[in-house]
């Protein structure tokens, strides 16, 4: 079982950045495949980012390509997501998950395991 506790999130004013974590509990946590997620208000969750297990690969939406960049300290069971140019309607609750294959995927039942999601809000 994979325990992960994102952090990270705030209040900050459109245009500024935020650089979001997720630290998971386990040392095998570097053969996970990790996403990040956000979910809007009345909205659906959707993917925003993804690495694989080995950081050499990535993947964007085309709502935060440019403006967002995924990484990962396997040494440090970290993830994280530093977000640049914020907007306002990036404004929502950001979860990272894991899952254990190698491929990224953007569907959200292709994850086995998820965190409890930091709130960003962003002001216009």
């Amino acid at each position: 079982q994979v325990q992960l506790v994102e952090s990270g999130g705030g209040l900050v004013q459109a245009g500024g950045s935020l650089r979001l974590s997720c630290a998971a509990s386990e040392r095998t946590f570097s053969r996970y495949t990790v996403g990040w997620f956000r979910q809007a208000p009345g909205k659906e969750r959707e993917f925003c980012a993804g690495i694989r297990w080995s950081g050499r690969s990535t993947d964007y939406a085309d709502s935060v390509k440019g403006r967002f960049t995924i990484s990962r300290d396997n040494a440090k069971n970290t993830v994280y997501l530093q977000m640049n140019s914020l907007k306002p309607e990036d404004t929502a609750v950001y979860y990272c998950a894991a899952r254990s294959g190698d491929r990224i995927q953007t569907r959200i039942p292709a994850y086995d395991y998820w965190g409890q999601g930091t709130q960003v809000t962003v002001s216009s």
